[in-house]
């Protein structure tokens, strides 16, 4: 519920309007589970709030740990059944939640074990709400347990609060782009969870409405494309997407998106073993993002290892081959990096989600 509906809530129990501020408090600052834990309130309203209300819809079932506790993948249910997967990864400087906006993918990319499911249910703001608070909630216990007795030392200091949430879990954002905005304008709140805008990030296949729609927006929110191929043959065999926004128009897209909100474009570009890793499609590719006046797309390219898939009949590059790959887009002036590899081993890592018991 948005604070107005709490008030509203609230008000049809003649409790005053004030109260309804503290229960926000209670659930997005201090992260409260129960109404028995809202100290401030009165035990009658704790009571009438513990039998008429429900806060928490998503079953959290098992969390599972990698990278030395430092990334945790949580398996939950929503109340219909449907499977749901959210991922912590904590790093030295930064913290951030990767976030479901859908139980299953409908865009069946070939190398994603999301797609495999097929699409199941879209989910409520709450429910995305609900992994961002799991992950804060858990990144606080990780704190706690370094001690309260001593200083923390250098190698056991991490940041206490999520830095970075990303809608980059089970699903298509822009497939569900009400209830994902609803999402992010909620934990956006300064009187609430207070994220700051460029704190969140949101990958899309290419969906072009949802681009344009972005583009519009009133935060500065950080967009990521899928990309993974230079050329419309080689995208729509591994993303069928393409058929219905190919990639000329994609990339127009993103050039009227970078255009009109000044902010850089990230392109996730996940490298396959002699299917799009070759030095001649990253020519293509650092073409496509070259602009017909030769200056370069605002852009940054993401080189993402595959992630084994079972039952998917393709393999990961080769290092030297994501050497010779990003060698290419960098002489050609294309801003690159290779993303660093997290919870491979719990099906944590990106494309692996899939409501699967890993590890």
């Amino acid at each position: 519920m948005t604070l107005e509906q709490i008030e509203e809530l609230l008000a049809s129990w003649s409790e005053p309007k004030f109260r309804a501020g503290q229960v926000y408090r209670q659930l997005y600052v201090n992260l409260a589970r129960r109404p028995e834990y809202m100290t401030d309130l009165s035990k009658d309203l704790r009571s009438k709030l513990l039998e008429e209300t429900r806060m928490e819809t998503l079953r959290f079932d098992k969390v599972l740990t990698c990278d030395k506790d430092m990334t945790k993948k949580a398996l939950f249910h929503l109340p219909d059944g449907n499977p749901g997967e959210c991922v912590l990864m904590v790093y030295k400087d930064r913290a951030t939640v990767c976030v479901s906006s859908q139980s299953g993918c409908p865009m069946a990319c070939a190398f994603c074990a999301t797609g495999k499911l097929g699409f199941l249910c879209d989910l409520t703001p709450g429910q995305m709400i609900e992994q961002v608070l799991w992950a804060e909630r858990e990144l606080r216990g990780m704190g706690r347990k370094v001690g309260t007795g001593a200083q923390p030392t250098q190698k056991n200091r991490f940041p206490r609060l999520l830095s970075n949430i990303v809608f980059m879990g089970m699903g298509e954002p822009f497939n569900n782009y009400d209830q994902w905005w609803e999402a992010v304008e909620r934990l956006h709140d300064p009187d609430g969870f207070n994220m700051g805008a460029r704190g969140f990030t949101v990958s899309t296949v290419g969906l072009i409405p949802g681009i344009d729609r972005l583009a519009d927006a009133p935060y500065a929110i950080n967009l990521a494309v899928s990309l993974h191929a230079p050329n419309d043959e080689l995208r729509f065999d591994m993303m069928p997407v393409n058929k219905r926004y190919p990639i000329a128009d994609l990339i127009d897209s993103v050039r009227s998106y970078t255009g009109k909100t000044g902010r850089r474009v990230s392109f996730e570009y996940i490298l396959l073993q002699e299917k799009n890793d070759t030095p001649e499609l990253a020519r293509q590719l650092a073409g496509l993002l070259t602009n017909p006046d030769g200056s370069h797309l605002l852009c940054h390219v993401n080189l993402i290892p595959w992630n084994h898939v079972p039952g998917t009949p393709l393999e990961r590059s080769q290092r030297a081959r994501v050497d010779i790959f990003q060698k290419e887009l960098s002489n050609a002036g294309i801003p690159c990096t290779v993303r660093i590899e997290r919870g491979t081993e719990i099906g944590a890592a990106c494309g692996q989600l899939a409501g699967a018991n890993a590890g």
